[in-house]
């Protein structure tokens, strides 16, 4: 294998379409991996080294570029206009220029535009088109006008072309519209063609069968995946590994990051960032320093959403220092999110730095002014999880006045905080008041809200609120957080100091998925007492 083809492998954003590979619960972010795809002939001609200068500045568009000037043309004018003018200027089109202009087009998800540009490329050729050009018209078709038309796309494009790449960016627009079946009888065709089938489509029909309803499937789907000889990629595993996080199973997620080990796939940061995060949910804080020191290590450059993770995971782990010294780099970056700011004023609110938090919450006011109601949830929160009611109120007239709603989560944390006051009855009101708004099963099954929840109910089992502890330990369940054994023990607490004898505690418990510990036979050696 030549440098060149190593070159295309390891530095060309995929040709193939990229793949979402995890997103961390909900007040963490979405990471997003683009992956890199092989392109099948090694005997192509060289890039050139203005083509490589330009795979190199990777996604910046800078004014002296082909890329910032199509994304200049206005909304609903040619683009024409942008080449014209660039080789007006006596600058030729390098195939360099169409990838490096794909690839902005891609992140900024312009999709018409991406398009646009490669039907100009193929209509015009200023060079030869290949595989990787052909893909992408093929991968923007299917994106904008739908399979139907790409299917008619690709039986068009000459047969030199129609290989491995475009057949798996064609299987992967299907998988993108959830076409599984005609996902399947194209990878059939490629078996009987001899082509190569992309571990991104595996990695794809696994997110689509993730759901707990067809997570069933998944085996086979691996299993498939070794027929066909397809190795799987580090993201294979991460996709797994998230979708164990995600139901609380960490001994699945063990298996898993062990199967990952004996296939002798190197962990990358992703897969730190997952099994840290998972085991600081489930309070195996000991375990999780260990993750994360390994991610700190795996970490490559200064990754904006490695580092917002860091920060989540220093304040769970208590680190002040850490979460300072990672809170330092992220204000080195040219541009710092108010997602980061968010995350921060969080993190340091867990370690009980109430100023600090306060301190960034300002910051982030005068930086990036206050659009979101996440924005003004985040200090909130911390206010609630101290009993600070009166600044929590404060704050949320102040979220009022600057337009933005409060939603679901608001409610949630207020409730939290009047309980934490003693105000009993506001904190029932206020959590009906949340409970009557929509929100979103992705968000009733993060972390935040989750851990929010416990909380609530931790104060309604001091109080031996058995029936308010029980209704909200059903959402806890549906989203089967309840596989920690801390979550039933906290339940179990509110039969002890309500004074209730109830004989199936322990045999939910199991049911559940959690493990009884010395708490918990503690807990119901007294609930035996109040059996009548």
């Amino acid at each position: 294998m030549n440098f060149i083809t190593i070159l295309r492998q390891h530095r060309i954003i995929s040709a193939i379409h990229p793949t979402v590979v995890i997103s961390l619960y909900k007040q963490s972010i979405h990471s997003c991996h683009s992956f890199c795809s092989k392109v099948s002939d090694a005997n192509e001609n060289s890039i050139s080294k203005r083509e490589e200068r330009l795979i190199d500045q990777g996604m910046v568009a800078t004014r002296n570029s082909l890329s910032h000037r199509i994304e200049s043309v206005p909304k609903g004018e040619s683009i024409g206009s942008a080449f014209q003018s660039w080789m007006g200027d006596g600058l030729p089109i390098h195939r360099g220029d169409i990838f490096h202009t794909i690839n902005r087009l891609r992140k900024l998800k312009f999709i018409k535009r991406g398009l646009e540009v490669m039907e100009w490329v193929i209509r015009e050729r200023p060079y030869r088109p290949k595989e990787l050009d052909y893909s992408y018209l093929l991968e923007f078709t299917s994106k904008l006008h739908g399979i139907s038309q790409a299917e008619s796309l690709f039986s068009r494009i000459p047969s030199e072309f129609q290989n491995e790449l475009l057949y798996n960016n064609l299987i992967l627009g299907c998988l993108n519209r959830g076409l599984i079946r005609l996902s399947l009888a194209y990878m059939k065709k490629m078996r009987e063609l001899g082509h190569p089938i992309s571990y991104l489509v595996f990695n794809h029909l696994i997110i689509l069968h993730s759901s707990p309803s067809r997570k069933k499937s998944i085996p086979k789907i691996l299993t498939q995946m070794k027929a066909d000889k397809v190795i799987p990629h580090v993201s294979t595993f991460n996709i797994l590994l998230k979708i164990e996080a995600n139901e609380h199973n960490i001994e699945r997620l063990l298996k898993v990051f062990g199967d990952m080990k004996r296939a002798e796939v190197e962990p990358n940061e992703v897969s730190y960032c997952i099994l840290a995060t998972a085991h600081a949910v489930a309070r195996l804080y000991t375990v999780c320093e260990t993750y994360v020191e390994a991610l700190e290590k795996s970490a490559t450059g200064r990754n904006w959403s490695t580092l917002d993770i860091l920060i989540i995971l220093y304040g769970y782990l208590g680190k002040r220092n850490d979460l300072e010294r990672i809170w330092g780099i992220i204000m080195e970056l040219s541009h710092v999110r108010s997602k980061s700011y968010v995350l921060a004023i969080e993190a340091f609110g867990r370690i009980g730095d109430i100023c600090r938090a306060e301190e960034l919450w300002s910051e982030m006011k005068s930086r990036n002014s206050l659009k979101s109601n996440e924005q003004f949830n985040s200090l909130i929160a911390v206010y609630c999880r101290y009993g600070l009611i009166t600044k929590a109120t404060a704050l949320y007239k102040e979220m009022e006045k600057s337009g933005c709603k409060p939603n679901a989560i608001t409610y949630r944390h207020l409730a939290l905080g009047c309980l934490r006051a003693g105000l009993i009855k506001e904190a029932i009101k206020t959590l009906q008041l949340g409970m009557d708004m929509a929100a979103s099963i992705k968000v009733k099954r993060s972390t935040p809200w989750l851990e929010t929840t416990l909380s609530i109910i931790d104060i309604f089992a001091d109080n031996g609120d058995v029936e308010n502890a029980e209704k909200l330990f059903e959402e806890l369940k549906k989203a089967n957080y309840t596989r920690y054994t801390f979550v039933y023990n906290t339940l179990i607490k509110a039969y002890v100091k309500g004074k209730v004898y109830d004989p199936n505690l322990l045999k939910r418990m199991i049911l559940g998925g959690a493990r009884p510990d010395s708490e918990t036979y503690s807990l119901l050696k007294v609930v035996d007492q109040f059996r009548t």
